[in-house]
């Protein structure tokens, strides 16, 4: 469904349910425009003991491509130096004077291969934003494929994202007050689809608070069981452990819609269930819960994030907030990126 909102220069109509142009015409940020300076200073005021955690994986895990088959793990590559490569090597074969030995590198990343930062040219859809009947690719904000987000085969020049890139979000810092659900220590390793009413219960079990422009993490044990794997997982153990947000479940759809959270971060794969149970009607999204934060809403997911150390000292004090710093890599026209988020206490 759809309705009418006004005109842009790139759209007619936006999504039933979606807050294009609400940030302005030309917005790339999405909900990341409310994380303002009175917002971080809630973030901050959580710092009470100055302990911080490291939230992300190392970059090589989950390893394989089993999980993922278009994504792999980093690739080392080492340049030519002389007769030798620029590794270990001896600054004195320009000049016997020297005595300093360097080492440099270059790695192939996949931006989304472990913990990581959705962005929003990561996710769109078929979609008539013109009124005309014809539905075309569209991202956050009524952003074009083909125009805006260029992949190979579209034309030879410019590929990537020229509108929605993931440096728009690294430049704002991302640093914000987060808040955390422990739905492991509920569900356990037990696969469960978890929707509105579920979540509602643990957030009230759990006292979390929300402020005024938070980011949500979920924790539910799956990368604990990722780091037990060490790089070699058991595709079929994961597909079926786990607690997964239900993308269809309209309420939490809802819920996320009228809250402030300005990002909804995850230990697991893709934040939801994936696959979805089947939806309505002729013709739905796969993953419903991305298309309704990337595409409607520009609420940035993070995926893959590790969580455990942080929820066991959150517990000993009886807190489930923090102040969170994660900005993505500065990756101009990228649609995504590796994160280091730091969790301070």
């Amino acid at each position: 469904m759809v309705r009418e909102h006004g005109t842009s220069a790139r759209w007619r109509r936006r999504p039933e349910g979606a807050n294009w142009g609400e940030f302005g015409p030309d917005d790339q940020l999405g909900r990341m425009n409310l994380v303002t300076a009175e917002a971080r200073m809630e973030g901050i005021r959580e710092v009470r003991t100055g302990r911080v955690f490291n939230l992300s994986l190392p970059l090589d895990y989950p390893g394989g491509n089993v999980l993922h088959p278009q994504r792999g793990a980093p690739l080392f590559s080492f340049a030519q130096r002389g007769e030798g490569f620029n590794y270990n090597y001896r600054l004195s074969a320009s000049c016997p004077c020297f005595t300093d030995v360097v080492c440099d590198e270059a790695v192939t990343l996949f931006t989304q291969y472990s913990s990581q930062w959705d962005g929003l040219a990561h996710y769109g859809s078929m979609f008539d934003a013109d009124g005309t009947g014809e539905k075309v690719p569209v991202y956050y904000n009524g952003y074009r494929g083909g125009v805006d987000i260029v992949g190979p085969g579209e034309r030879s020049h410019d590929l990537g994202a020229s509108r929605l890139g993931i440096e728009n979000m690294s430049r704002t810092g991302v640093q914000a007050r987060g808040v955390i659900v422990d739905l492991k220590r509920i569900y356990g390793e037990q696969r469960v689809s978890v929707g509105y009413d579920a979540l509602m219960r643990a957030i009230e079990s759990q006292k979390v608070e929300f402020g005024t422009a938070d980011i949500l993490c979920i924790y539910t044990g799956f990368a604990d069981l990722l780091m037990e794997m060490n790089r070699v997982p058991d595709k079929e153990r994961l597909e079926n452990a786990c607690a997964v947000l239900d993308g269809r479940d309209v309420k939490l759809l809802n819920w996320i819609s009228d809250s402030k959270l300005t990002a909804l971060c995850a230990d697991n794969l893709a934040v939801e269930g994936y696959p979805a149970r089947p939806g309505e009607g002729d013709a739905f999204p796969a993953l419903p819960l991305h298309e309704h934060c990337l595409f409607k809403l520009g609420i940035h997911l993070g995926e893959l994030w590790y969580f455990r150390q942080l929820v066991e000292a959150l517990r000993v004090d009886g807190r489930s907030a923090f102040l969170l710093t994660a900005p993505p890599l500065n990756l101009p026209r990228a649609a995504g990126s590796p994160a280091t988020p730091v969790a301070s206490i």
